[in-house]
């Protein structure tokens, strides 16, 4: 008598492999959400980081001597709704104020980014190049 063997997997060993199939691509998952999560945390931060960086510029730009304060507002960028908050502080040295943006995602009171930077009394528009020709200048160079 001969007997006949079938070739193929048996059902326990069917199911075992699902069952590594599935959890591989339950880690798989998690891993992939929480690459999105971080991306797309560095997009906010990134923004955040950009969006304060602008309002210290725009105080800059003014060319006025900032008065110690707090300022607030809200801004549209990359289709996202923020709001920062700019403190102006004294930083211990006359005519050098401290400015802190801190930037918030418009939906909730959690701090994105906080950046930090430094205002000086105004010049003359212009009048920093002068010091540089005028050192050229005395070198006997043209600019």
């Amino acid at each position: 008598m001969s007997r006949w063997r079938a070739r193929g997997f048996t059902l326990v060993e069917v199911m075992v492999a699902l069952a590594i199939i599935a959890l591989s691509l339950t880690a798989i998952a998690a891993k992939m959400s929480r690459m999105i999560d971080t991306s797309n945390s560095m997009r906010e931060r990134t923004y955040a980081s950009w969006i304060a960086q602008n309002k210290i510029t725009e105080l800059r730009l003014a060319n006025v001597l900032p008065e110690v304060s707090t300022t607030s507002g809200d801004i549209d960028y990359a289709n996202t709704n923020w709001r920062w908050r700019a403190v102006i502080s004294e930083s211990g040295i006359e005519n050098l104020f401290r400015v802190d943006v801190e930037v918030f995602d418009a939906d909730g009171d959690a701090l994105i980014r906080k950046v930090t930077g430094f205002i000086g009394e105004p010049v003359i528009p212009g009048q920093s190049n002068r010091s540089w020709n005028r050192g050229s200048a005395n070198r006997g160079e043209t600019g």
